[in-house]
């Protein structure tokens, strides 16, 4: 699983002009699920997103996470976050998970995040959506659990 999670003062999505998800103080998430990620790789995904130290502590250090600072995550999926450019211009996404898998192991994401007392909102799975956030700092981590 490929993560690119940004620090976010704003974050919200859209498909078809329907408003689905915003967030504040929090995470914009994209998510990338590969063919060969697992439920095991989604929670733990999940359990690392809740404790990334990314949000600053009193003496302005990464020392904070989005469970600390009571911040929300917008998660979003986007499979060509698994795309191989190796070989020439147009990039392959063989390497990432049918719908009917990928689909499934987002969910898991999401409700662990839910567990672990993280306020969640969702894009639509495999809808042309359109994201638009405001990042904090700038802050961009790519985050791979394998």
């Amino acid at each position: 699983m490929r993560a690119v999670v940004q620090r976010v003062s704003d974050a919200r999505v859209s498909a078809d002009g329907d408003p689905l998800g915003a967030v504040g103080h929090g995470l914009c998430v994209l998510l990338g699920v590969a063919a060969t990620d697992t439920e095991p790789l989604a929670s733990k995904l999940a359990a690392r997103l809740a404790k990334l130290r990314i949000f600053p502590d009193e003496e302005g250090r990464f020392d904070r996470s989005v469970v600390d600072v009571r911040g929300s995550v917008l998660l979003v999926s986007q499979f060509t976050l698994i795309a191989d450019t190796s070989a020439g211009n147009r990039p392959s996404f063989s390497a990432a998970a049918r719908p009917e898998q990928a689909e499934p192991l987002y969910e898991v994401v999401a409700a662990e995040l839910r567990a672990l007392g993280v306020s969640v909102e969702t894009g639509r799975f495999g809808a042309h959506m359109e994201v638009a956030l405001v990042n904090d700092g700038p802050v961009t981590i790519v985050l791979d659990v394998a």
